[in-house]
């Protein structure tokens, strides 16, 4: 038990110690930032400029997250094929196979594919 209580107490030094050496540099980092930061004709080199991205990457990899969905669906089937009737287990996969392109077609129609403006 003395054990446990030396190495909790041990413990809590060491964290309480490197929580006041951080307050210690974190100060002198804020005292201190007009002679760390890198001066050149008062234009200061770091920007929080965002760089472009284009809309057509957004909407391809939403397009593959929905159908990559809709296939993790389609895959669980072919363990219950042993255990389905022909029929049934094609009609399940022409109705996924449908589903699919129809989502598909309409992306098409819509524009979302479409890279030329």
């Amino acid at each position: 038990m003395l054990f446990m209580l030396m190495y909790l107490y041990s413990m809590m030094m060491i964290t309480f110690m490197l929580i006041i050496i951080n307050m210690i540099i974190m100060k002198k980092k804020f005292l201190n930032y007009e002679k760390s930061s890198p001066y050149e004709c008062g234009f200061d080199p770091i920007s929080n400029n965002r760089l472009p991205f284009s809309l057509q990457f957004y909407l391809v990899s939403l397009i593959f997250l929905i159908f990559d969905i809709e296939i993790s669906l389609l895959l669980p089937l072919m363990k219950c094929f042993k255990s389905m009737y022909f029929m049934n287990m094609t009609n399940i996969l022409m109705l996924m196979t449908v589903i699919l392109l129809l989502g598909l077609m309409i992306e098409l129609k819509e524009g979302a594919l479409k890279w030329f403006y």
